[in-house]
């Protein structure tokens, strides 16, 4: 699933398939923590995780993610001083959900079938290690 993420056709062709099964909020997270992790200037790291917050996590928020209590509550009582890993817990649980339940259907519908067919060059395979 690492390969597919790093991948922009696949990754566009995963976020379809969530979008099918009304769950691309997984996805969104977790794209949204790695691009986090990546923010060196502290008032974008505070504007930046308020904004994951807001999306995510808080309760009924408008792409909220579903994890559990104790998780999303150790969020909400460190955002007000957040730090780069403050979401790691939660992207974890966020990933091993994809891994488990999003992923294995992905690779058996037709969003990936079309995905493989169109990588196909006469009878043989582009390179997609995912594939």
């Amino acid at each position: 699933m690492d390969t597919l993420l790093t991948n922009q056709a696949g990754l566009d062709a995963f976020r379809t398939f969530l979008k099918s099964e009304f769950s691309e909020e997984n996805v969104e997270f977790w794209l949204a923590c790695e691009d986090f992790k990546k923010t060196e200037n502290a008032e974008k790291i505070a504007s930046k995780a308020k904004m994951i917050y807001s999306e995510f996590i808080e309760a009924d928020a408008p792409k909220e993610i579903n994890i559990d209590f104790s998780t999303r509550d150790l969020i909400s009582k460190n955002i007000a001083e957040p730090t780069l890993k403050c979401f790691d817990e939660a992207q974890k649980l966020i990933y091993g959900l994809m891994a488990k339940d999003s992923f294995p259907r992905f690779l058996k519908s037709e969003i990936y079938k079309k995905l493989v067919n169109s990588k196909q060059v006469g009878n043989q395979k582009k390179w997609f290690p995912f594939l």
